[in-house]
């Protein structure tokens, strides 16, 4: 196709280019590389236009044809959705499902979409699910992997996935974009005939920004009066002319809630002075779990100044329009996998070098700005130039699954960007194997091949598996579905004690498992008496529970129970036995147990829950989580629904168990050793002494077994025991 065609189709489609966007700029040549190559990698910078023109670029080289779709994912699902109505909006089409809708979107729980629409924005997640479905991907002519900087899971997996698609679809075309791109690394790892892939590199429409550095004058300056500080810096600055709100970011949604509430003190006082209109603000916050109607708040105009309170979604996924000033806390809240201990660490940490720059960029993007950065040019100069992807943080188990799933090549010759060690795959395939899911052969089990379709964590997975055979299907889909989505209680900085007493009432003094089920069957009453939405949200609140996750626990719920549904599995019509439904929990969480450590003599009874230890598998030793239910009366053996290291190791959402179920669990794990063979003369034969480990911890010991049995070297041993102890010493 020559570049009038490509003019020519853009025309006929009523396709425009604002000019103001730098993409604009080389729209028809990006076009013309998207003909002649399979793969296209565009690295633009914050405010370059990428992400909404591409799209379109795609259209005019005349793909989207003949009845397929052009994929576009985003990391998150509020980006998504945002991106889809803009580009909804600039191609004059409405938004959705409908026939004449050229933009649809399609995230967890909703799709609005439909079969040929020509522009479908996703979730990677919602891609890699498809893949699962149709692993040719056939629906899709283009695919455009945005935001690929963030070197997620998903996105990693994609990017691999594609890598084997694109020989067999010579029709398939594959563009990468991404605000801060390794690009050589990804040319090359896209190469055709030993040519790297072509890199368009678009600058970005941004204004000189001015960097402030505010580092803390000691370690005991508190993050949260130091990040008050520089917002109220930002304010003062500002001179009345030019975009003048604040956009702060910020590790998680603790820090934006402590730092609300130090700002609704601020503004009070401010106003009771009687200051003047730059110092009367409006403060929202931002973050990935936000109600909808909350994060559509961040892009309505309005008269008075803002603050965004935002975590790393905003450095690149969304952009906050209006924004003049920014304050970087130069922290976030990472999750991190120890391959060691089997445990996941989630703790703040310092962003890389690349993630700092898009932060500052989001002040230059309608005029000069400031960055008021409150760490020190010399810690910056010391941090990595990129962030780890997350693939080398992660536990690879459902990766692993995912593949085996999709009969893609072993994991060491799969074509990831950034390969994990060998190392990370060995923990990955022995997770697998302590779950049931890998048979003798190294192939997927009945179980493994369930737990790959169930849109569930592996562990979870074999949990809803080994409910079905013990009775208690019912409840187990209430629980899992609990575990996947992020705690609905709530617990306000200012009102801990009053939220601790209204989740009493679903304690349970031996499982917080079955709190779950006791909140479940709580908000299942709300939503059949409720009289309309506000008023449920209010008792909600009321109750110290989040609205918005407890509809998110509904929905995954309906997910399940829809699965449940279409496997022709039959719900428990009466009440699942305690015991049997904690023995179906225990097959998902075999590394997750432990045993109490009593301190010697009378020390054990004085212990605060805090000081008391448990051994754990993988030789960790762990606390109870200090909010747990079962912290004052904490009981011997027990597992847990996650460990997760934060000041120190904490075992959260536990409940009580009995080693002999572990025994029954974990029998392909537990590893058998033998001593102190002896006659006894009431027995009338050789008796040893058998000791139980999983992972190292012990399970049970010294268990009498007779000798001649374990074995025909044993049986040899025992004879000769049997003489010397039994005849000759006439016993």
């Amino acid at each position: 196709a020559s570049q009038a065609s490509i003019l020519e189709r853009a025309q006929v489609l009523g396709l425009e280019f604002s000019e103001e966007l730098p993409i604009a700029r080389a729209w028809q040549e990006i076009a013309q590389a998207l003909l002649d190559h399979p793969v296209l990698i565009v690295c633009g910078e914050t405010g370059s236009g990428k992400t909404t023109q591409i799209p379109k670029i795609a259209l005019a080289a005349g793909r989207a044809a003949k009845g397929r779709t052009i994929a576009h994912t985003q990391p998150r699902r509020i980006a998504a959705t945002s991106v889809a109505r803009r580009i909804a909006q600039e191609l004059g089409s409405p938004l959705g499902e409908g026939p004449d809708a050229k933009v649809g979107y399609k995230i967890r729980f909703n799709d609005r979409s439909r079969p040929g629409i020509p522009i479908k924005l996703m979730t990677d997640g919602i891609l890699l699910a498809e893949s699962q479905a149709d692993p040719m991907l056939g629906q899709y002519d283009t695919i455009i992997i945005d935001e690929a900087h963030e070197r997620s899971l998903n996105i990693d997996f994609l990017l691999g996935h594609l890598h084997g698609l694109l020989q067999r679809r010579s029709d398939l075309k594959l563009v990468i974009t991404s605000a801060t791109l390794e690009a050589a690394k990804f040319a090359k790892h896209f190469a055709t005939n030993g040519k790297p892939a072509p890199v368009f590199e678009v600058s970005g429409r941004l204004f000189p920004v001015e960097m402030r550095w505010r580092p803390a004058a000691d370690d005991r300056e508190d993050l949260i009066d130091r990040v008050v500080g520089g917002i109220e810096e930002a304010l003062d600055d500002w001179r009345g002319t030019g975009p003048g709100d604040v956009l702060v970011f910020l590790p998680g949604e603790r820090e934006i809630r402590a730092v609300a509430d130090a700002l609704s003190d601020l503004r009070a006082a401010a106003l009771s002075r009687r200051a003047s209109p730059a110092r009367d603000w409006d403060v929202l916050p931002l973050y990935g779990r936000l109600a909808q109607g909350d994060q559509e708040r961040i892009f309505q105009s309005t008269n008075r100044r803002r603050v965004v309170l935002a975590t790393n979604i905003a450095e690149t996924s969304l952009t906050v329009p209006g924004i003049g000033y920014v304050v970087d806390t130069g922290l976030a809240r990472v999750k991190r996998y120890r391959i060691r201990g089997k445990v996941e660490q989630l703790q703040i940490e310092p962003i890389s070098q690349a993630q700092a720059a898009q932060r500052a960029g989001r002040a230059g993007r309608l005029a000069a700005g400031v960055c008021i950065r409150l760490f020190s040019e010399a810690d910056f100069a010391g941090r990595p130039a990129h962030p780890d992807p997350e693939i080398h943080r992660s536990s690879l188990a459902a990766v692993l699954l995912r593949m085996k799933f999709l009969g893609l090549l072993d994991v060491e010759h799969f074509a990831f960007v950034d390969p994990p060690s060998k190392r990370a795959i060995a923990d990955g395939i022995a997770q697998l194997k302590e779950l049931g899911a890998i048979d003798s052969g190294g192939g997927l089990s009945e179980i493994g091949r369930q737990m790959a379709e169930l849109p569930l964590d592996p562990r979870l997975g074999r949990m809803l598996i080994a409910a079905r055979g013990n009775g208690c299907l019912r409840e187990m889909m209430v629980i899992v579905a609990a575990l996947s989505i992020q705690d609905p209680r709530e617990r306000p900085l200012d009102q801990q004690q009053s939220a601790d007493q209204s989740h009493r009432r679903f304690a349970d003094e031996r499982s917080e498992f079955k709190s779950w089920l006791m909140l479940w069957s709580f908000t299942d009453l709300a939503f059949a008496e409720k009289a309309s939405n506000r008023g449920l949200d209010k008792s909600f609140k009321a109750a110290f529970l989040s609205p918005l996750r407890v509809r998110e626990w509904r929905d995954v719920h309906r997910q399940v129970h829809d699965w449940v549904l279409a496997q022709g599995w039959k719900e428990n019509e009466r009440e699942a036995d305690d015991l049997r439904l904690h023995q179906a929990i225990l097959t998902g969480l075999l590394s997750n147990i432990g045993v109490r450590m009593d301190a010697p003599g009378d020390q054990g009874a004085n212990m605060s829950a805090r000081d008391r230890l448990w051994q754990g598998t993988h030789e960790v030793k762990f606390a109870i989580w200090p909010g747990s239910h079962l912290a004052k009366k904490p009981p011997r053996w027990l597992m847990a629904a996650e460990q997760v290291e934060t000041s120190r190791l904490f075992a959260r959402t536990i409940a009580a168990i009995e080693p002999e179920w572990v025994e029954a669990a974990a029998s392909h794990l537990i590893k058998l050793s033998h001593s102190e063979p002896h006659w006894e003369k009431k027995a009338g034969r050789v008796i040893g002494y058998s000791r139980g480990t999983l992972y190292g911890l012990t399970i049970f010991q010294r268990r009498r077994v007779s000798w001649a049995q374990l074995g025909p070297q044993q049986a040899i041993e025992a004879r000769e025991i049997m003489i010397r102890e039994g005849l000759v010493a006439q016993e």
